[in-house]
């Protein structure tokens, strides 16, 4: 069985997620011919082609995910993932926290923080129907201790295949990191780069181009991702889209469906109507 045979056929799109199981969420997309623009997520994103075959870029590098292969994408990380010549394809998306990958990866090594996987490309085809019998006992009515269970299985399985346990060689500059918890916060008011460089004591100029360097994307790119982030939270508890549009710091809700849909390839109210718990 794939992932998606649970689905309704009138759902092409389907985000799901436990409340009880906070540290993960998912995405099913069926025969989706939908673009995204580069983006990030503040989490490990794990996805799978089920149907078809996918082009995806993280950072500056190119990949084909095929069936068969797993991409994985670090936390933080710029990246975009399209169709292949224009046809239309299937695939499931994880989307799991990092401080519960971390907590994962302490019970298999001795490491003290998240340490990101190595490859962007994983191909292996056991594993691939590991993820895919994962992904449909998540969507489905099982019980709570199974879905974690194979969810911790599985990125057992990644981590060991993906990962090797050192620190990174070149820790986050401190103000890029300043910056960054800047960027996250007060997401409704509008920001100015005065007013950031005044609170880090540095150059406007400089403060842009360090910022890029490290994360491959402007300031306001990223707050961008930090208020679609928010903006999903609050959509999947039911909140008004107009409501939820003023609070991430959209000018209405025609902006903020642009953003959106930008990053997602779908809008606000589809996401909040195929979001399933």
């Amino acid at each position: 069985m794939k992932p998606g045979d649970i689905l309704p056929q009138t759902a092409p799109e389907r985000f799901f997620a436990d409340p009880r199981l906070p540290f993960v969420e998912g995405r099913f997309s069926r025969q989706s011919s939908r673009t995204f623009k580069l983006h990030m997520h503040p989490c490990l994103s794990v996805g799978v082609a089920v149907d078809g075959e996918i082009s995806y870029q993280v950072g500056k590098e190119h990949y084909l995910l095929q069936p068969g292969g797993l991409a994985l994408i670090n936390p933080e990380t710029l990246h975009a993932c399209n169709q292949q010549d224009a046809k239309p394809r299937s695939y499931g998306m994880l989307y799991l926290q990092t401080d519960w990958c971390a907590a994962l990866q302490q019970s298999l090594w001795q490491v003290s923080a998240f340490v990101p996987v190595s490859t962007s490309l994983l191909e292996d085809r056991p594993l691939y129907a590991h993820y895919l019998r994962t992904l449909d006992i998540l969507m489905a009515e099982d019980h709570l201790l199974e879905k974690e269970q194979r969810l911790i299985e599985l990125m057992e399985a990644v981590f060991l295949r993906a990962c090797v346990p050192a620190p990174p060689a070149r820790p986050l500059p401190a103000r890029i990191g300043q910056l960054k918890q800047l960027l996250a916060e007060d997401l409704a008011e509008d920001l100015s780069l005065a007013r950031l460089s005044a609170r880090l004591g540095l150059n406007g100029c400089t403060l842009i181009r360090q910022f890029k360097e490290a994360t491959g994307m402007t300031p306001h790119a990223f707050r961008m991702n930090c208020r679609i982030h928010h903006a999903r939270k609050l959509l999947q508890q039911g909140r008004d889209i107009g409501a939820t549009a003023l609070e991430c710091g959209f000018f209405d809700q025609s902006h903020f469906h642009r953003h959106f849909k930008a990053m997602t390839t779908v809008t606000p109210r589809e996401y909040q109507v195929n979001f399933m718990q």
